[in-house]
């Protein structure tokens, strides 16, 4: 073990040595980070420009950048700059990167003895493990995993050393490798050729899209022991698997549906999450700002912040108490089965008698609120999880349900379905089916039964969607019922504690 760390670290001290020195006078980072796996990458780049043509090399690059979306100018706007090439390096050193380089060729291996003493063999490199390339992997990620898994299942990922006349499908111990070309590299690196026409000494503004990020919003919304009035913590969350740190950085996160065409890709990573309770932060300043920005909205971090590579980090941007909202209970007893009908024409629904008659017995649960200042609120919301929690007489904080929204805007309602009520039960059947297609009509009568097991009161709204056909009408009812489109009515059913109700209709439609 110790002569392999002290290998390890001649190794590494001699491929710093070795390798092209790069112009690492980067600062002032900036991020802003899209809600689409994506980010656009800002930094100030202090290289004096010389009159004339001259090389510049940068090797803090994220590994995932696209090397065409790089803009590279003068910060004060006062020099013309001319890129004659552009080089983007994303090779860094790897072993077997190194086997693969010297295939073919003699390399030395240490092994460790029986008798636990180091000892350097000479074998030659047959076949190197496969490496794909990076950059290529990028832009054509689904047709190299293809490659590698059937290379994989080939074989083509284990080596092949011949030591002392004999194959070997692994390696005998650890490589030894000479000395390498000055060309290579430990981290991803960009460099130019540039022309200018004056000197400058002003930085350089560099900005790229570069993919490997994520960011979302998650909210925590919590209820007292009794009554609907909620404490709304908002969090963003952002992963960085980018490949690089960003030191002391400026963040912003933008949120909206952008056009931007996505590279089959996956740089989602796991995360931790917790709960925070309810805190008074009246004096404290909003971590977050948000501002409108072309037709989208723009959230910003309000003090600069480390974001490391592989790391995930939270920051509250939204705190809001007394949030008034309400629970509604949804029952739409007609369970259909959409992927049996999955190209089904109007015409075989209709005449399909077992089509909605299906029972579906449980009552949905929705909570909802008022996205508006009145309520407190009044900042749009980026999509993203809301979980519900309720406190419970012992003060503990107990998870009642969650989904998801989309972007909310201001003076919007948000309205979130959040699981299934216990106490209330709903049963649906038909009593009538009547299809008549020589004189083109068809009856339907529905019974709808509801029940309150709960020890409050219950307002259930029945939603009943007529999806035989286009033209219909309500030929009986027994309670009052709301048109809500062109192919769905509703009831609004009220229960006391214990209660049973009945409805009935029937429906008739004409072609």
């Amino acid at each position: 073990m110790k002569w392999n760390l002290i290998l390890l670290a001649g190794l590494i001290s001699a491929f710093c040595l070795m390798c092209a020195p790069a112009q690492n006078s980067q600062s002032n980072p900036s991020l802003t980070i899209y809600n689409q796996e994506f980010a656009v990458v800002r930094e100030r780049l202090s290289i004096p420009i010389k009159k004339g043509t001259q090389e510049i090399s940068v090797n803090e690059i994220t590994a995932h950048m696209e090397p065409d979306s790089v803009i590279l100018r003068d910060s004060s706007g006062k020099v013309d700059i001319q890129i004659l090439e552009q080089n983007y390096r994303n090779d860094p050193i790897s072993q077997n990167l190194l086997l693969q380089h010297f295939e073919g060729k003699e390399i030395d291996f240490l092994i460790t003895t029986q008798d636990g003493e180091p000892r350097r063999v000479r074998g030659k490199i047959i076949r190197a493990p496969y490496v794909a390339h990076q950059a290529a992997m990028q832009r054509y990620n689904r047709s190299y995993s293809m490659i590698q898994s059937a290379r994989a299942h080939g074989g083509g990922n284990t080596p092949i050393i011949e030591v002392e006349g004999e194959l070997r499908f692994s390696l005998p111990g650890q490589p030894l490798f000479p000395a390498l070309a000055d060309d290579s590299i430990l981290k991803p690196a960009i460099s130019w050729k540039l022309n200018s026409s004056r000197e400058a000494n002003d930085p350089l503004q560099l900005s790229y899209v570069s993919g490997g990020f994520t960011w979302e919003a998650d909210y925590n919304l919590l209820l007292p022991e009794k009554g609907n009035d909620v404490t709304l913590i908002g969090w963003v969350t952002m992963d960085n698997q980018s490949g690089r740190t960003f030191e002391n950085a400026a963040i912003k996160l933008m949120a909206g549906d952008i056009s931007k065409i996505q590279q089959n890709q996956n740089y989602s990573a796991g995360r931790s999450k917790a709960l925070f309770g309810a805190i008074a932060m009246e004096q404290l300043k909003p971590t977050v700002t948000e501002k409108d920005f072309d037709e989208y909205h723009l959230y910003t971090l309000n003090r600069k912040t480390t974001l490391r590579d592989r790391e995930t980090k939270q920051v509250e941007f939204i705190r809001a108490d007394e949030v008034k909202s309400t629970t509604s209970y949804i029952y739409n007893g007609a369970l259909i089965d959409w992927n049996r009908y999955r190209g089904y024409d109007p015409e075989s629904i209709r005449n399909d008698r077992n089509f909605g008659a299906q029972m579906n017995k449980k009552v949905w649960i929705y909570r909802e609120f008022e996205n508006t200042k009145k309520n407190n609120l009044g900042i749009p919301l980026p999509k993203g999880r809301l979980r519900f929690y309720r406190q419970d007489t012992d003060g503990s904080l107990e998870f009642i349900g969650e989904n998801e929204i989309d972007h909310s805007p201001v003076n919007e309602p948000v309205r979130v379905y959040t699981g299934d009520a216990f106490d209330l039960v709903g049963e649906r059947r038909r009593t009538n089916h009547d299809l008549n297609n020589s004189d083109d009509y068809l009856t339907e009568s529905f019974e709808i039964k509801l029940r309150n097991r709960k020890k409050e009161a219950a307002t259930i709204k029945v939603v009943e969607n007529l999806y035989r056909w286009p033209s219909w009408k309500i030929t009986k009812h027994s309670d009052t019922w709301q048109k809500a489109d062109s192919q769905t009515i509703e009831f609004l059913v009220k229960l006391e504690p214990d209660e049973e109700k009945v409805i009935t209709y029937t429906v008739h439609y004409t072609w």
